[in-house]
């Protein structure tokens, strides 16, 4: 597992907004059908990461990543009521990520920089764009099955893969409020759930 594939932000969520998040997207999909401005927050807190890692890897500015952003959050707000399959979500967020990448880009290249020397992101081949999609889909299966963890395991995990430096038992003992003679066989039990869930979630 690579650390650049989850963020801290993960775990920083609310009670309440976590469990919003493990709902599955049939539910999310008619929560924000039915108006719920909590539904569509958490709609979006899923699926924030993807979105972005998308513009980034295709080499694009952060300011760049988070204009795409918005304007992929704007369509999924317009077309969500035509969404016939929620299983299918997303995918239909990676395809339409890729396609604002493709028009930002061209966009991009037909303006004049002032600055000489600004780089422009290179237009990127089929065969790479094919890769970058199936890496942020194998991305996006991690992150799925990372929330639908227990928080204490999905916080564990975590601390003993993720952070760097990673962190002497102890230290994660105290912040979980565990023995630490505990650790092992929790870490063990989490890693076991996490397994089945990415492969739930179709990771291989």
């Amino acid at each position: 597992m690579s650390s650049g594939t989850l963020t801290s932000s993960m775990f920083a969520e609310s009670a309440s907004g976590a469990e919003r998040i493990t709902w599955t997207d049939s539910r999310l999909v008619r929560e924000c059908l039915r108006g719920s401005q909590a539904a569509w927050s958490a709609l979006i807190d899923k699926y924030k990461n993807l979105i972005f890692s998308i513009p980034i890897k295709y080499g694009f500015s952060a300011d760049d990543a988070t204009d795409i952003f918005q304007s992929v959050c704007l369509e999924l707000l317009s077309e969500l009521p035509k969404l016939r399959k929620p299983k299918a979500l997303p995918k239909w967020i990676m395809q339409v990520t890729a396609h604002k990448c493709f028009h930002h880009k061209r966009q991009l290249l037909r303006m004049t920089p002032s600055d000489p020397d600004a780089q422009m992101p290179e237009p990127v081949a089929p065969a790479i764009a094919e890769k970058i999609l199936r890496q942020v889909e194998e991305e996006q299966g991690l992150r799925q099955a990372m929330a639908n963890l227990p928080l204490r395991c999905r916080r564990l995990v975590y601390m003993l893969f993720f952070e760097e430096p990673a962190r002497p038992y102890q230290e994660i003992a105290s912040e979980l409020g565990l023995a630490v003679g505990s650790i092992g066989f929790i870490r063990q039990r989490c890693l076991e759930r996490l397994r089945k869930n990415l492969t739930e979630v179709g990771f291989s």
